[in-house]
């Protein structure tokens, strides 16, 4: 019987091949394509920002298009000799190292004396060091050494999550990118692309839905979507991303925050009931209703809430209308009092307990951090 074909992540299948691809970042990949056709390429560079966010598949775009033969845009062309070549996860002259698992002294120590051996069959060697703030501080001067006087045929990509833990001399050696989370809207895009190439249909608030859990990263984003259709089966809808998820609809979320203007302790406590007598995780309901105070703030204080929530009209407008009836400063006390509970929830004997007795501090206008 033959082995049936490993599913391939979504993440991994459309990882970017060309700049052209890249979404959200076009201020790092046409500043990088420009230096490569104006041959103004630097020996060191610093790739910083959110996991996901694209350092790592830009790094690999780079350094083939830097040795491509055909290269008349900034990308690499994918057809040359070179390009086929570099393609190959084995190529000797990408080197991608792991710096979480390779940070001692004498990781680098090995890598310096690697960087004299000449690239082959290639103009440049390319050393893609990833999370590079978890090198030892012996293991930064040895890598500060090479990046001094590098030979001029290797090239240097750093990426880091942490850029704060990299000493200044590193950083100054660098020519810094900062990389961006991505906005709902580019996160859509990028599912949309995608749904219609899988040949999945995904209902537009469904992919909001995904697009807000994936909190700026391409990566998430796309894990999320590949848990969804498994569960969903090429059919994604709204209610299917909410019950796999665990995240909470806007009109819930809208009727727990009335019963606390209100003053509604019945009504509070029986929903409570409902939402915890339904299986809902109440961690994740407490981090939605922190939210939900954020988003109202957002509706109360900002001349362009669209931007930055990024909801259909219908349930802006909802948002505006409850927004309306509590003050700046009950939003932040209710912000802080769920934002709080959210944490202290995974080491609560009553999960319901604690989030009633949140939201009672947050009728009473108590703020639980005081108590």
């Amino acid at each position: 019987m033959a082995m049936e074909e490993m599913h391939l992540a979504l993440y991994r299948k459309y990882r970017p091949r060309i700049f052209e691809d890249v979404v959200g970042q076009e201020h790092i990949t046409k500043t990088l394509a420009n230096q490569i056709l104006s041959g103004k390429i630097s020996h060191a560079y610093l790739f910083t920002g959110s996991r996901g966010t694209g350092k790592t598949s830009v790094a690999k775009i780079f350094a083939k298009a830097v040795n491509c033969q055909n290269n008349t845009t900034g990308s690499p062309c994918g057809e040359c000799e070179v390009c086929k070549r570099l393609s190959s996860e084995n190529d000797i002259n990408i080197v991608e190292i792991d710096a979480a698992s390779n940070n001692r002294v004498d990781d680098i120590r090995e890598l310096r004396e690697k960087v004299k051996f000449a690239p082959i069959g290639a103009k440049y060697k390319v050393y893609i060091i990833d999370e590079v703030h978890m090198l030892s501080d012996s293991a930064f001067n040895a890598l500060l050494k090479t990046l001094e006087e590098p030979p001029k045929y290797v090239i240097f990509i750093l990426a880091t999550t942490e850029v704060h833990k990299l000493p200044a001399t590193i950083l100054s050696r660098c020519s810094r990118f900062d990389f961006r989370l991505l906005s709902i809207d580019d996160l859509c895009k990028v599912l949309d692309k995608v749904f219609k190439e899988e040949g999945i249909e995904a209902q537009k608030e469904a992919m909001k839905l995904i697009a807000a859990s994936g909190e700026g990263s391409v990566r998430d984003t796309l894990s999320i979507a590949d848990s969804i259709n498994a569960y969903a089966g090429g059919k994604i809808t709204k209610d299917v991303v909410l019950k796999v998820l665990g995240t909470t609809d806007h009109d819930l979320l809208i009727s727990f925050f009335d019963k606390i203007i209100d003053k509604d302790i019945g009504g509070m406590l029986q929903l409570v009931n409902t939402i915890d007598s339904s299986g809902k995780n109440l961690a994740v309901f407490a981090k939605d209703l922190a939210k939900h105070a954020r988003d109202l703030l957002v509706c109360k204080t900002c001349e362009n809430p669209q931007e930055i929530l990024n909801f259909s009209d219908e349930v802006l407008q909802k948002y505006f209308e409850q927004a309306q009836k509590i003050s700046d400063k009950q939003l932040i006390l209710y912000m802080q009092n769920f934002a709080t509970c959210e944490s202290e929830l995974r080491y609560a004997l009553s999960t319901r307990l604690l989030v009633e007795s949140v939201a009672l501090a947050c009728i009473n206008g108590e703020d639980t951090k005081k108590n």
